[in-house]
């Protein structure tokens, strides 16, 4: 090859590799290798403030609906995007009101932009299946509106039957126990050596401190009891004397006994 045919050469694929590259800075610079723009309209209806705005465009981004629209959100304030198919839009826009909510004596007053009594609760934190309301749950939300809050039945019952569960606790010398019956009894105080002169229960179980005769009719033989100020127990014996609401408590020596005396006492039926 000659050496102008070589430079004509030369000079021809220079110039294909200067058009592609400039070709590729075009593309990069215009955004088309990444981003393909919507090119057909759809209808865009904005419902704000009590009026539409009526768009014609090929956005579809909530955000430049809104600012193409000329609406600005303001602190609270929520939209909601629906598409009726595909060429029509609607979006909605929800101003942020104030709202006054009672319960239990204490008002609590929120800024919301929720549509209905039962949203406005729910975001404030409320169990719907715990409460009632006035205005109803399907109530629509205006400004300055007033919802008074209640528990449910339902939520007034399982509190009932959690604070009997939780009262029906006491605590121990060995910790918290639970206890199926309590009783306020008439208690006195007698030494092992007060019964048979073997110091034997009438279960046939030593008699010693923590034993209790009992009314077998009110409070069965082997039962587990707790006495605050004496302790646990066990129901291990009887005496003529004792019957009804009246409890014997077995001490260890003849001053512990004087010292008790005779008294009221709680006496708690452990499970």
């Amino acid at each position: 090859m000659s050496l102008k045919r070589y430079m004509r050469f030369n000079d021809k694929h220079r110039k294909v590799i200067m058009v592609g590259a400039l070709s590729a800075m075009m593309l990069l610079n215009t955004g088309f290798t990444s981003i393909k723009m919507p090119t057909e309209t759809h209808q865009v209806t904005v419902n704000v403030d009590g009026g539409s705005v009526k768009l014609s465009t090929n956005r579809t981004s909530p955000h430049l609906l809104l600012a193409k629209a000329g609406v600005k959100l303001g602190a609270g304030d929520e939209y909601e995007l629906k598409k009726l198919d595909d060429k029509t839009t609607v979006l909605n826009v929800y101003r942020a009101v104030p709202v006054t909510i009672e319960y239990q004596g204490q008002k609590t007053q929120v800024l919301t932009s929720k549509q209905t009594v039962a949203a406005v609760l729910q975001e404030a934190g409320y169990t719907l299946g715990d409460i009632e309301a006035a205005p109803g749950m399907d109530t629509k939300v205006g400004a300055n509106l007033s919802i008074a809050v209640r528990d449910s039945a339902a939520k007034i019952e399982a509190d009932r039957l959690a604070r009997e569960a939780r009262e029906r606790q006491v605590e121990t010398s060995r910790g918290v126990s639970r206890y199926s019956a309590v009783y306020t009894m008439e208690a006195t105080a007698y030494l092992p050596t007060d019964g048979s002169p073997e110091g034997l229960t009438a279960s046939g179980m030593a008699a010693r401190r923590g034993v209790a005769a009992v009314d077998t009719g009110v409070i069965p033989l082997g039962t587990r009891l707790y006495i605050p100020g004496y302790g646990e127990a066990i129901a291990a014996d009887t005496g003529g004397a004792i019957y009804g609401d009246r409890i014997d408590l077995c001490m260890e020596n003849y001053d512990e006994c004087m010292d008790f005396g005779r008294r009221n006492v709680t006496v708690y039926v452990l499970d």
